[in-house]
């Protein structure tokens, strides 16, 4: 097994005494973990940064062995991690990426959508900039996994106006009309999730509701379901940067 393919690092996790077990993500390949020697030296920790991307190099006898992996810096997102709001943006990303993807199967339009989102986290001054962006790639990332939204037109009425909520069984929209004596059970559905654009703060948390109750209940399962403390973190440091 061979594979030289631009990466952006997802995880690195400590193996022995100075190595480290890295999965990076390629847009043709997919998700790829390998063994990084000397993974933890002060040479390589700045490049092995969840975010970064890097020029990454597979080699394996066979199919079964955990490749070695040799990577070089592309692009370093490493002094983000100097601003809270932002580092957890980052982490998040990576790390859901990281939980939610299959090895080894590609998924080139997620790869495009991890690349945006972070390179917007990179690009805004403030979350204003970026949390629209992150919450659509919640979204994206649910369609390729098959847990898509249907957000097209309401399932109770067929109606395709005046789409206000999500159903949380469903994922479905609901329209206001039909909705109507049951808004505590459904989950308010921000307009730039249909039309793109900007977004409001109130906008976002409500996008983010609904993005979160689905990963939570159909793809960060069993042992995954521990990601989610990195979105907790996020979340709440995007509420305390609204206060």
């Amino acid at each position: 097994m061979h594979l030289v393919a631009d990466a952006i690092v997802l995880s690195v996790r400590a193996h022995g005494e100075h190595g480290a077990v890295v999965r990076g993500f390629t847009r043709q390949a997919g998700v790829w973990p390998g063994y990084v020697r000397g993974g933890h030296s002060r040479r390589l920790r700045p490049i092995l940064q969840p975010a970064n991307l890097v020029r990454a190099e597979w080699r394996a006898r066979t199919d079964e062995q955990l490749p070695a992996l040799t990577v070089e810096l592309i692009h370093s997102r490493a002094p983000l991690y100097a601003e809270a709001l932002a580092a957890a943006a980052l982490e998040w990303l990576a790390a859901l990426t990281a939980a939610a993807l299959p090895e080894a199967q590609p998924y080139p339009r997620v790869h495009d959508a991890l690349a945006g989102a972070l390179d917007a986290v990179e690009a805004a001054p403030s979350a204003k900039g970026w949390a629209g962006a992150l919450a659509r790639y919640e979204l994206l990332l649910l369609a390729e996994l098959g847990f898509g939204l249907d957000l097209s037109a309401c399932v109770a009425t067929g109606r395709v106006d005046d789409l206000a909520f999500v159903s949380p069984r469903s994922g479905a929209a609901v329209s206001r009309v039909a909705a109507e004596g049951y808004e505590a059970r459904l989950l308010r559905l921000p307009t730039f999730l249909i039309t793109g654009g900007a977004a409001t703060w109130d906008e976002v948390t409500d996008a983010l509701a609904i993005t979160g109750h689905f990963l939570e209940r159909d793809v960060l399962v069993d042992r995954r379901r521990e990601t989610l403390a990195a979105r907790d973190r996020l979340v709440d440091r995007l509420k305390r940067a609204v206060a």
